[in-house]
């Protein structure tokens, strides 16, 4: 039922139907809600030609008045900036929010390594490995920048009060890969307290978290591999969580040593927007910021691209055990406060999670 809802919502953006926009103010641009061309515009980085393209509903460099919100929703692994920009937009329009809010999906490429994307003129080449771009890694391309930056620059042109003078929140959204990459830019990023503007962050369903000190969840109670497996049966967030040190000797290939090195742990951060920064600040950040961790009910299976490496592991057995544990661990440790929210009947599917009715409130603020 859940499916065939969000394809009508879809055909109905899609299509320009009248029920999917709401009536305009005089002078006022109509939310642009196809993921195409036609609502993309480039963001240009540092001094220019550098730039990255981003999904949006309405421009950022067109005054307006109308917009009290912003969704900025980051894409998972695949680099889908389309396909997630389609899934926000969806969302904004379920909860009544296409009139008020500008939605935002960050396009964050690379054609280094792995990756193979085809790029535009002076568009940048993000991380494909290693310190990637979901941990804030330098560019490619441009060694300059970091992935952060973008998302800093991002920032900034909403809460330039000549453009958007009326916007007073924005949230911080991303699944998966996306999940990855707000985890560690809310612990990291620079820009929070200068915006003059209200931001939180929402985390959904990473396979891996910066882990704020070298211990672990022990593999016991709810971190037991076979319980976590299981945890499916339970609609309200496991607490029952303990930390040890990690015995790296558990993995069997040599990487068990590297289980608390950045981006999995706070260690040897040598380059990247996180350098020079001390693991204080990034703890203190991270326990101070609000954020909200969407857990989906059934994602305790190895699927959706699930990081099955030693320092992942490390983190727990499953993607839903690891976000658990990680959420107890910043509020029993860190003084953090934290939300969590168990998505029901939803596994790892960034469109079940975003467009259920619970999370609407979460990533679409009343103001």
């Amino acid at each position: 039922m859940k499916a065939a809802f969000v394809l009508t919502v879809g055909l109905l953006l899609a299509t320009g139907s009248s029920s999917s926009t709401p009536p305009q103010p005089s002078g006022a641009a109509a939310a642009c809600t196809t993921a195409t061309s036609a609502c993309t515009e480039f963001v240009t980085l540092g001094t220019g030609p550098a730039r990255s393209l981003i999904y949006r509903t309405h421009s950022l460099d067109t005054r307006n008045d109308r917009i009290h919100r912003a969704l900025i929703m980051v894409h998972g692994t695949n680099r889908n900036a389309d396909h997630y920009f389609a899934t926000a937009t969806a969302a904004a329009f379920l909860a009544g929010a296409l009139d008020d809010a500008i939605v935002i999906s960050p396009r964050i490429a690379s054609s280094q390594g792995g990756c193979h994307d085809t790029l535009a003129a002076n568009a940048v080449s993000w991380s494909c490995g290693g310190d990637s771009w979901r941990s804030g890694g330098t560019s490619a391309s441009s060694k300059d920048l970091t992935s952060f930056d973008f998302m800093d620059a991002i920032l900034k042109k909403l809460a330039n009060k000549k453009m958007f003078p009326n916007l007073s929140a924005v949230v911080i959204a991303g699944h998966s890969a996306g999940g990855q990459f707000v985890n560690r830019y809310e612990m990291a990023n620079r820009v929070h307290d200068t915006l003059g503007v209200a931001v939180s962050y929402v985390v959904a369903n990473p396979s891996s978290y910066a882990w704020p000190d070298a211990t672990r969840a022990l593999p016991a109670d709810d971190a037991a591999p076979a319980n976590a497996v299981l945890g499916w049966k339970e609609e309200k967030p496991h607490v029952n969580f303990s930390f040890g040190p990690y015995d790296p000797s558990q993995c069997a290939s040599a990487r068990g040593a590297n289980y608390d090195k950045w981006p999995y742990g706070l260690k040897d951060r040598t380059g990247g927007y996180t350098a020079g920064m001390s693991d204080d600040q990034l703890k203190k950040q991270l326990a101070g910021r609000p954020a909200t961790y969407l857990l989906s009910q059934v994602d305790t299976l190895p699927l959706g691209g699930f990081d099955s490496s030693c320092e992942a592991m490390a983190q727990g057995p499953t993607r839903r055990a690891r976000g658990e544990a990680f959420v107890k661990f910043v509020t029993d440790h860190l003084g953090g406060k934290p939300a969590v929210m168990i998505v029901p009947e939803c596994g790892h599917n960034d469109r079940c999670v975003y467009t259920t009715e619970e999370v609407l409130p979460v990533i679409f603020p009343k103001q």
